[in-house]
């Protein structure tokens, strides 16, 4: 929340300004939801700060910003590599040692939701912040609120409408059984986690890709639908690079009428 709230641009947004930044962020990636893109909320939120910075020709904190890009490309590489040899070993103790048991399946299942849980938490640990940084800056309601507020909202966003990307990454870059969906999620969640710590805004839909290509590395490369994964590519660049440029040109557009 502090990331987003003053460490990119390094001047006071006006409300117009934040509202300008939150709608252009929000509209991409909706748009990228729709069409089943697990988009980065936290790519097009930059995007949309970015954007409106420049707009107002505040100062743009340029190291702060390549850090969080750096991010977005190191992280999803970290829980792939993380993914790839979790996966790899997992599978070949079980080959191993317990194949076939019912007991090990029904206990890599409760494994499986509760790394997906754990996943949802890290989320909320970041996307939360993210959602409501620019609000909390502007000190109009208790920053604790706002993430209460933005962790029910992304709740609300989940059950109505988070079906399609749920398909696009369950299913449409590669087969995932219980074991890989479980490695897939406790090494992504882990990836969020860490940047979380440190404070960087991180592309939770990257590292979940990044973790689900992991392991399907170990299946072997066929496995994975590249028409997929370069789709979900274009997805990342487009959405930050669309809601700078909106939030910029609206923001202009808006200051002229008003």
């Amino acid at each position: 929340m502090h990331t987003i709230g003053t460490g990119i641009v390094k001047a006071e947004l006006d409300l117009l300004a934040v509202f300008v930044a939150l709608v252009c962020s929000g509209i991409f990636v909706t748009l990228a939801t729709f069409f089943r893109i697990p988009t980065s909320t936290s790519q097009a939120i930059v995007g949309g700060i970015v954007g409106v910075g420049l707009a107002i020709d505040a100062p743009i904190g340029y190291t702060k910003f390549f850090t969080i890009a750096e991010s977005w490309v190191i992280c999803p590489l970290l829980v792939m590599l993380l993914a790839f040899g979790l996966y790899h070993l997992i599978t070949r103790i079980l080959r191993r040692f317990l194949t076939g048991s019912i007991l090990v399946q029904n206990a890599m299942g409760w494994l499986a939701i509760f790394s997906s849980c754990y996943v949802a938490f890290t989320l909320g640990a970041n996307h939360a912040g993210v959602a409501v940084g620019l609000l909390a800056n502007l000190v109009i309601i208790n920053p604790m609120v706002l993430l209460m507020i933005g962790g029910l909202s992304i709740a609300a966003g989940a059950v109505t409408y988070g079906k399609k990307v749920t398909d696009t990454v369950g299913k449409g870059i590669t087969q995932l059984d219980i074991t890989a969906a479980f490695v897939a999620q406790i090494s992504s969640g882990f990836g969020i986690h860490l940047f979380s710590f440190f404070g960087i805004p991180i592309s939770t839909s990257s590292a979940i890709v990044g973790a689900v290509v992991g392991v399907g590395l170990v299946k072997g490369a066929r496995s994975i639908s590249q028409k997929t994964i370069w789709t979900i590519v274009i997805g990342w660049v487009m959405t930050p690079t669309l809601a700078a440029f909106s939030a910029y040109i609206i923001y202009k557009l808006l200051k002229l009428v008003f």
